[in-house]
């Protein structure tokens, strides 16, 4: 049940777009080995003043930021995959390894609102966290 926010440096067409948010959904479902359906990412462009990065970066307008919140819970082996799978679903769109940068959030259950306002940790997932 992971919220994802990708922040982006430049514009994109539709058809990228989508594949960016499919590139990073794709890699929390075999990471975390969340359902396929569970699916809550979002895409935001900055203008590149409002949006600063490495300037040792070769095409600085790639950088993009992925920022995801999770319940706590998931092994390092699971989070090292998660990164790994995000730069190289990524890759094939153009953005260079080396401008992804990851930031995860693991937060407690009961910091979560969901299914009509109910704690997360009183919530039957569907899935296991403790991957």
């Amino acid at each position: 049940m992971p919220a994802t926010l990708i922040e982006v440096r430049c514009n994109h067409n539709q058809a990228q777009e989508i594949a960016m948010i499919e590139a990073v959904h794709s890699a929390l479902v075999s990471a975390f080995r969340i359902p396929p359906t569970d699916k809550t990412v979002r895409l935001v462009v900055h203008e590149p003043h409002r949006m600063y990065c490495s300037p040792k970066l070769t095409q600085p307008e790639l950088f993009t930021l992925v920022s995801i919140d999770a319940f706590a819970g998931r092994s390092l082996d699971a989070k090292r995959a998660l990164y790994k799978a995000i730069v190289t679903n990524l890759e094939p769109l153009g953005i260079p390894p080396n401008h992804v940068k990851i930031l995860l959030r693991d937060l407690p259950k009961e910091n979560w609102g969901i299914r009509g306002g109910q704690a997360g940790c009183d919530v039957e997932l569907g899935f296991t966290v403790e991957v």
